[in-house]
Parts: structure tokens; C-alpha cells; sequence
């Protein structure tokens, strides 16, 4: 099972939070509790819970890891997408001004000074969803991320194009079901009910 994390002030403005470390917002803080508890109803029960480092995942994943009675297991191959000195960057800027999404598409070794590129964020989110799948078999993990690197690494790992990886973006604190074996397949997608 796959959740984002809850709201932060850059998703209102639309600002780019890579490596930036930011706080949830009071509707984030609700948006976790939801899930948490949405999350504590289902069966089975998930096996285990990861995250990434950052403070928003580690507060959206520690209220559910508390909802299931679970220990939180950071993962820092799950942490987003880190562009250095366009950090805080607005999309609009981004898009029009840096042509930062072109740049990436062009070239998936393309890296803002400062920052990763995308080929490295893939390989590392795909790497951590793939050792997390092989030490649950049969079982559910659940798994706290970001909006950009699990959108990147999905449409690498489901559809080998991550051109593809705005139709993989998840709202916040919305879950998707995803197997990774005998083949990567989405099962559900940015389900927000809970919410």
C-alpha cells in the first residue's frame, strides 16, 4: 500500500519541497489521522510500515505505524526528489522559465547543480519498493512517500516511461495498491474516500 504524504504549505502554493524539509499543515495533521484510522480498519492488517526520512512522511507514517501498532522503519530510498538550487521553486517557474521538465525528459541524467537527477531518483525509489516487496512476501507493507519520486518511479516500473509520471501522482494522504511480483501492476489507484 502506497500513501503520500499529508498537506504542507509548498503543496498550497505549488512551490517545489524536494530535500526541503517541511511540516505538515493542520489540514496534513487531519489528512494523516484520517488515514491512520482508515487504515487500522482494513484486513488483513498491514506487516509493516516504511518512510521516507523527512519530517512529513515521518508524521504522516508515525500516526499510522501508532493506528497499527507497528514500529516505523525509515527508508532513505523512498525521500523525493532533491533539485538542488531550484529548491522552492515555484512549478510555473520551473516549467516556463527553467524548463526543468524538458530538460529531464531530454536527458534522465540531467541534474540541477546541487541536486539528483532523475535516473538516480528512479533507480533509488525502485530499489527501496523492490527490497521492501521481497521482505514482506504475501504480505501488505505499507509505505510513505512523495508525490514526484513515487510518480517517477511508478511509470518506470509499470509502464517503462516516466514521461508517463503526472498520470502516477498521488494527492495527499491518497492510497494505492501496487504488486511488484511476477510483474509491477497497480491495483488501486489515489483512492481519497478516507478523506
Amino acid at each position: 500500500m502506497l500513501v503520500r504524504h499529508g498537506e504542507i504549505e509548498a503543496n498550497i502554493r505549488r512551490l517545489w519541497h524536494g530535500s526541503t524539509d517541511s511540516a505538515l499543515t493542520e489540514r496534513g495533521v487531519s489528512q494523516a489521522s484520517r488515514t491512520a484510522a482508515h487504515l487500522a480498519r482494513r484486513e488483513p492488517r498491514p506487516a509493516a510500515i516504511y518512510a521516507s526520512p523527512l519530517q512529513r512522511t515521518r508524521n504522516t507514517a508515525g500516526a499510522i505505524a501508532d493506528s497499527l501498532g507497528l514500529s516505523l522503519v525509515l527508508e532513505p530510498g523512498l525521500r523525493e526528489f532533491g533539485i538542488g538550487e531550484l529548491e522552492g521553486v515555484s512549478y510555473e517557474v520551473l516549467i516556463r522559465e527553467h524548463r526543468f521538465f524538458d530538460k529531464i525528459f531530454r536527458d534522465p541524467g540531467f541534474a540541477p547543480p546541487g541536486g539528483e537527477s532523475m535516473g538516480q531518483v528512479v533507480a533509488r525509489v525502485s530499489d527501496a519498493l523492490l527490497r521492501i516487496a521481497r521482505a514482506h512476501p504475501g504480505q501488505e507493507a505499507v509505505v510513505v512517500g512523495h508525490g514526484a519520486a513515487l510518480g517517477f518511479a511508478l511509470a518506470s516500473l509499470v509502464n517503462r516511461d516516466t514521461s508517463q509520471w503526472h498520470r502516477e501522482h498521488l494527492a495527499n494522504c491518497a492510497l494505492a495498491e501496487l504488486v511488484l511480483e511476477p510483474e509491477p501492476r497497480i491495483l488501486s489507484w489515489n483512492t481519497t474516500e478516507h478523506l
